[in-house]
């Protein structure tokens, strides 16, 4: 698959402060790519950089084929953290402007914009002022703007910051029709459920360095499964299981079992079965990518991930 964006060993500081360091990331032409960290991991400054609002201080970067994100920009869309619109326009008034901005002529723009408001169930507000508007209505519309042009990479910065769980899945599903009519998606977050959902692959930051890049399903088998067993009889123990590398005693016929990559449950349950171990308790816990993200950058970013 084509890379559209790349970077190699980059690094950035602010005097003393090193925000970014020897991170290099890769992103496939037609994916939706996560971009994952705690607050401060250094998230935004690679977004700046990436976008030419920055210069690094060492290593290579490529947007679409180019050095420099400012002679593509027409080609990119961007949403940042710090999110504003002109509160006096009107909502398909804000997003044809921003659409011009990017090279689009005025009835293009027009269309664009109209076109966009329908198709995300925001017709009927195309002439309402964004001062109007909810936060969530408002952050669509500055989403919608941000895409008006057709680019082919969009760059999203914590789209989801701020959201109920209403106004985040329209937002999802506005990721998942760009994906669909071809664009390529990077999107910055720290909640783990919306990366899950989203993401054909991801990278994610730790203290300003890349601490994993892949899939959901190779984040995951960086930990084992876990399974909570419990006997009926305190006494027994079930000994030796198939698949089982760590067997911890909890208590009186209380077992956590970690089971080797690949590995599976049911043979394990079968294997007691066989025993005449009678349980009450078999509880299997499957690694999310929550436990991954917290397992790499560590307990203190427990908060910071979200369910």
């Amino acid at each position: 698959m084509p890379v559209v964006l790349e970077l190699e060993r980059v690094s950035k500081s602010f005097g003393d402060f090193r925000a970014v360091c020897d991170l290099s990331l890769r992103v496939e032409r037609g994916s939706v790519h996560g971009f994952l960290g705690p607050n401060g991991a250094g998230k935004t400054t690679s977004l700046r950089m990436i976008l030419g609002m920055l210069l690094p201080d060492s290593g290579r970067l490529s947007v679409l084929g180019s050095p420099s994100a400012l002679a593509v920009r027409d080609r990119v869309g961007y949403l940042p953290e710090e999110k504003g619109l002109y509160r006096s326009m009107r909502c398909a008034e804000v997003i044809a402007y921003f659409a011009r901005l990017k090279g689009l002529g005025r009835s293009e723009a027009t269309r664009r914009a109209r076109s966009l408001l329908e198709r995300h169930g925001l017709g009927a507000f195309a002439m309402a002022k964004v001062e109007t508007l909810s936060k969530g209505m408002g952050q669509k519309v500055q989403v919608l703007a941000s895409i008006a042009h057709g680019p082919e990479l969009v760059i999203l910065d914590e789209p989801f910051s701020g959201l109920d769980p209403v106004n985040q899945q329209v937002l999802e599903e506005i990721v998942s029709d760009l994906k669909a009519r071809g664009a390529t998606i990077l999107f910055s977050t720290h909640v783990m459920a919306q990366a899950e959902r989203l993401c054909d692959r991801l990278s994610i930051l730790g203290g300003g360095r890349g601490l994993f890049e892949g899939t959901v399903p190779e984040a995951r088998r960086l930990l084992p499964v876990r399974i909570a067993l419990e006997t009926s009889d305190p006494s027994a123990d079930p000994g030796p299981l198939p698949g089982v590398v760590v067997r911890d005693r909890l208590g009186a016929g209380r077992w956590s079992l970690a089971l080797a990559v690949g590995a599976d449950p049911g043979s394990v349950l079968e294997a007691c079965f066989e025993r005449s171990i009678r349980l009450r308790r078999f509880d299997v816990h499957e690694t999310d990518l929550h436990d991954v993200f917290v397992h790499l950058v560590g307990p203190g970013a427990r908060e910071a991930s979200m369910r």
